[in-house]
């Protein structure tokens, strides 16, 4: 988890679906891809992102034989500290199978604390109508 305090650049959570850390700005799991927000006013304020960086690949066993595998993501500030490192997978392969793998960096504006703001704290929209009753 990180360090910083909740509502602050680069504060994180928990997704109640499936447990990842994630940024507490975020609308949208970025791995089971939830909902984490379900506030129309702040799904549509989340800041574009743009892909920094993406890598495919494919590792295929030729042998005879199964081998196994281990898939690690390690995360370095510019000093070369270690800020994180995970293992994201493990698994097999049969001789002749082959896995497909993706790796993609996403990079998003910081949004400000205006723009957290909870929505009741807005203005309402002046052409909404209310929602009639229902018997």
């Amino acid at each position: 988890m990180s360090a910083a305090r909740q509502g602050s650049l680069g504060a994180t959570r928990v997704c109640p679906h499936c447990k990842a850390t994630v940024l507490a700005s975020a609308s949208i799991c970025p791995g089971c891809q939830h909902h984490l927000r379900f506030n129309a006013a702040a799904a549509e304020q989340q800041p574009a992102g743009h892909p920094a960086m993406r890598i495919e690949g494919t590792i295929a066993q030729a042998g005879a034989a199964a081998c196994e595998y281990c898939v690690v993501v390690s995360i370095s500030n510019e000093r070369g500290e270690k800020i994180s490192r995970q293992v994201v997978g493990v698994g097999a392969l049969a001789p002749g199978e082959r896995h497909s793998y993706s790796f993609s960096v996403d990079v998003m504006p910081a949004r400000t604390a205006s723009d957290r703001a909870p929505a009741q704290n807005r203005e309402p929209d002046s052409d909404r109508k209310p929602t009639p009753a229902r018997k």
